[in-house]
């Protein structure tokens, strides 16, 4: 990790809520910014906030996610989302989110990654699956 990797660095990305990130189950009218969206949208803005500061060869894991979706936001329009890193202890990172639209904010919480070594975790995922192949 560089040391450009400090409490206060943050970041914005703007989403467009397509209907791929809209839900469809309540009908045409009602589709709105699908929660399950909403984190994954969040979740990659924060990777790739954090990705600017880490050393070649490493990444960063999403592990915890906190979050309040606070109201829809139509099918077409767009959302801010706006992150800002809270506490680093280690390789664990802890950021604060927000989410807004043109008129309020949609959500907001808290999101913690971690910081890994990306051969490391290639070789600790290809052992376990070996290991789950060879059980029955």
């Amino acid at each position: 990790m560089k040391d450009s990797l400090c409490t206060g660095v943050g970041g914005t990305r703007r989403v467009v809520v397509d209907r791929m990130r809209a839900i469809d189950f309540m009908g045409e009218v009602l589709r709105v910014y699908a929660t399950p969206w909403m984190v994954s949208d969040m979740e990659y803005t924060c990777r790739d906030m954090i990705f600017h500061h880490l050393d070649e060869g490493e990444d960063s894991v999403g592990v915890y996610v906190e979050i309040e979706h606070l109201a829809p936001t139509p099918l077409g329009d767009w959302v801010d989302i706006a992150t800002t890193i809270t506490a680093i202890d280690e390789r664990r990172v802890t950021l604060s989110f927000e989410i807004r639209d043109a008129a309020e904010i949609v959500g907001r919480g808290n999101h913690t990654r971690f910081v890994v070594d990306t051969a490391t975790a290639e070789r600790r995922l290809r052992e376990k699956i070996a290991l789950l192949r060879q059980s029955p």
